[in-house]
This record gives structure tokens, sequence and C-alpha cells, in this order.
């Protein structure tokens, strides 16, 4: 019984320290994207401009052979390339949500996806209202988004203000949030089909979902399909980054290696190291405790899920190199038009009034729907402020808003009163956010461990 529970406080341990050190990335990550956007602002504002935006516009060509090779520009390697990682990456954490995490079980979720489904139709209503009938309907998916990476390092840099649940409950709502831009993207913002090349992508993705039928746990073949699923979507009419949503569907959940076969070989492996000469270990010189070292190391690896590993291996890069790069390559809009010029045009003020008002009205009304009708309750920590001031933060949109604005239009003019309205929008609702948590609050200093209190209590 003993053991039992200290296994159990061990792996709760675990998860706290993983939670811990994923919104201290997301703190970080979001302090990065805050730098790269105003490096981008000043780089499309500088005498160096024209070189900036000419920079991006040059090819990039890509050959394998005599016989194959495509070019893309870099703008292009960034958002449909580097992008369709972000997706990959974000399509992972929403099924570890789905099957261990906050999105594991309806009582968990319910409240996130309330929320996430009130900040999505009321910001699209709000801008289709101002835009029905004009040339600008298509941009209706601008204001659906939130920037999980902007919004959780503004709540990181409120610190011990605002309940850990806080963060937990906005990453919740982020993933569900991501989860309807996906779905907003490839139903309605992918190109005219090609059936040939569409019809290879499927077969790709069947083949995928068999080797993890199968049970194929290496990586490279996941990879490997994923490139090839890439290059399908990228020709045939589907946004390429779709590509990685359905690749991290196909990556296994389960490791190579049990729980009880990982003991059983651990311990046999201990009871090997323990027959050399222990008190003097030595891998460089005795080459039977290296080999022993090596493979329980493997056999650790083994024991991690796939999903987890990938993850892991790629979420750094996600927010320190990937989010970053795409801020600089599509934030770098010229500042030419002012704040009455964009509320003065249907565009800007659909986008303006969706993400600084529609976001927080959405949330924070569906979520109290869900509460008054029973099927969602708000965690014992936090209060309705913290679901306004939060809901207001995800208002931030920009990372998705902008890539959704490069699908939605071509017009360049367009495209930069969208930026432009996208930014102040963004502004405002993180200056709102921040005023709202922060008044009345006076340093509570919640505990980093609160929001793990109750579970541990149910």
């Amino acid at each position: 019984m003993d053991q039992s529970v200290e296994n159990s406080n061990s792996q709760l341990a675990y998860i706290r320290e993983t939670a811990r050190k994923f919104l201290d990335r997301e703190t970080t990550g979001g302090l990065l994207l805050i730098g790269a956007t105003i490096i981008a602002l000043v780089l499309g504002n500088s005498p160096w401009a024209d070189a900036y935006h000419h920079y991006l516009k040059d090819e990039f060509l890509f050959e394998l052979s005599e016989h194959f090779s495509f070019g893309l520009t870099i703008k292009e390697w960034i958002n449909d390339g580097l992008m369709a990682i972000f997706f990959l990456v974000a399509g992972m954490e929403l099924k570890r949500e789905i099957m261990v995490g906050e999105l594991s079980s309806f009582k968990k979720a319910s409240m996130p996806l309330m929320g996430a489904i009130g900040g999505m139709v009321l910001p699209a209503l709000i801008f289709v209202s101002f835009n029905y009938g004009t040339e600008n309907i298509n941009g209706w998916g601008i204001p659906m988004a939130t920037d999980i990476a902007y919004s959780l390092g503004i709540i990181g840099l409120l610190g011990k203000r605002v309940p850990a649940q806080l963060k937990i409950f906005l990453v919740a709502l982020a993933i569900a949030d991501d989860l309807g831009a996906i779905l907003v993207i490839a139903l309605f913002y992918s190109n005219e089909l090609s059936g040939l090349y569409f019809s290879a992508g499927g077969g790709v993705f069947i083949l995928l979902l068999l080797l993890n039928r199968f049970g194929v746990k290496n990586l490279f073949w996941y990879i490997v399909g994923g490139v090839a699923l890439w290059y399908c979507f990228l020709n045939s009419g589907i946004h390429p980054t779709i590509a990685g949503v359905l690749l991290a569907v196909t990556i296994p959940v389960k490791p190579k290696l049990d729980s009880k076969v990982l003991k059983e070989r651990t311990a046999h492996n201990i009871k090997e190291l323990e027959e050399t000469d222990i008190e003097n270990l030595d891998p460089m010189q005795d080459k039977r405790q290296g080999q022993i070292l090596k493979t329980i190391k493997k056999d650790t690896e083994n024991a991690r899920p796939p999903l987890l590993r990938l993850e892991n291996s790629l979420i750094d890069f996600n927010a320190f190199f990937i989010i970053p790069i795409f801020a600089i390559a599509n934030a770098g809009v010229k500042l030419d038009v002012g704040f009455m010029e964009v509320v003065s045009g249907s565009l800007g003020l659909g986008i303006l009034l969706g993400l600084a008002v529609g976001k927080v009205a959405g949330i924070g009304l569906f979520a109290f729907i869900g509460q008054k009708l029973g099927i969602a309750e708000l965690h014992p920590s936090l209060k309705w402020r913290h679901i306004i001031g939060m809901g207001m933060i995800a208002g931030i949109g920009f990372t998705m808003s902008l890539f959704i604005t490069n699908l939605a239009f071509d017009n360049p003019e367009i495209i930069k009163v969208s930026k432009i309205s996208i930014l102040m929008a963004s502004l405002i609702a993180a200056i709102g956010g921040v005023i709202t948590l922060v008044i009345g609050t006076k340093q509570n200093n919640y505990k980093e461990t609160e929001s793990y209190n109750h579970s541990e209590n149910e």
C-alpha cells in the first residue's frame, strides 16, 4: 500500500514538474516572440524595408535529383514548411491532452471547451456582421484564433499574481482553439483540389495509420511519411500545414517497452552492472560497464511513448525558433495606417472588435452558460474575474491570425490593414487582460501547487 502511494506521489511530482517546465517554456517563448515582433516592425518601417521584403521573396530551390526539384520563396518555406512543424507540435499537444490531460474527460474539458467555442463563434459573428457582402468576408476566420505563446507569455509575466490553474485553463482553451483553427483552415482556406496529389496524400496517411496499427514504433518511418504527406498536400490544394496535424494523429502513444518489461530488464542490467567493478565506475575504461549503461539508456528511451519523444524533441525548436522566425517574416508591416483609419473600415473594425471584445465576451458567456446548465464547473481556485482577464488575453490572436490573413487575402493593401488591426487588437487585449488580472489582486502569491490540490483530493 505504502509503495503504491509512493509511486502515486512520484507520478504527481513528475506531472507538476512537467507542467512547470511547459509553462516556463511558454513564458520564455512569449518574451522571445515579443522581441521578434519588435524586430520585424523595426525592419518593416526602416530604410531596409525593401531589402527585408525582397529577401523574403527570394526563391530557395530544393533539388533531390535532376528529375525531382521544387522551389519556394523563403517566406513560403517558413509559412508552408516550418509552420507544418508548428502544427505537428500543436497536434501532438492536442492528442496528449485528449488522452491524458486537461481534455481527457468531459468533466475536465467542458469548461475550457465551452470557453473555446464561445471564443471562436462570437468573434467570427462580429467580423461577419461588419463585412457581410464585402470583398473582406473571406477573413472571417482571422479573429477566431488565440496565440498560445503570446498569451501564456503575458500570463507568465504576472507570476504569482494569478493562480496556476488559470494557466492550465488557458493552455486547455488555446489547444481546443487550435483544433478549431485547424479545422477552419482545412475546410475553408484550402485551394482547388488536385485529385492526383490529394489521393496520393490520402494513401500516405492511410499507410501511416497502418504503421501505427501494426505497432511500428520507429519514428524515422513516420517522419519520412510526414515529409511525403506534406509534399502531396503542398501540390494538392489542401494547405500543407494540415499534414503536420494528420501526422500527429498517427504517431504512436504506446511505448516500445511496457513498465513490466522495463522493470525486469532494468533489474537484470543493474545486476550485471553490480558484477563489474562498481566501486570504480568508469565506462570509458570498462567496455562492459559502458555497454550496460548504454542498454539501460536505450531501454529507458524505449519506455517513453514515441509521441512524447517526438514532441519533446521539437517543442523547444518550435517555441524558440519557428514561432519567432514566423513573426519576423510576417509581422514586418509598414505602420502607415492610423488607428482612426482602422476603426473607420469594416475590415479593421471586424478584426479589432472580434479579437479585443468578441473573444472575452464569447469565452465568458459560454463558460457561464456551461456552468448554469451544469455541464461545466469552475475550478475552486478561480473566480470569474480570472476568466474575464484570461479571456481578454486570449484575444491576442497574432500568430494564427496572421497565418489566416495570408490565406484569406491576396490584395497587399487588405493584408496590411488586416495585420495592423491584428497588432492593435492584440495590444489592446493584452493591456486589458493584465489590468483586469492585476487590479484587486494585491500580490496574492498563489502557490504553484494549488491547481493540483483539487485533483489530488478527488
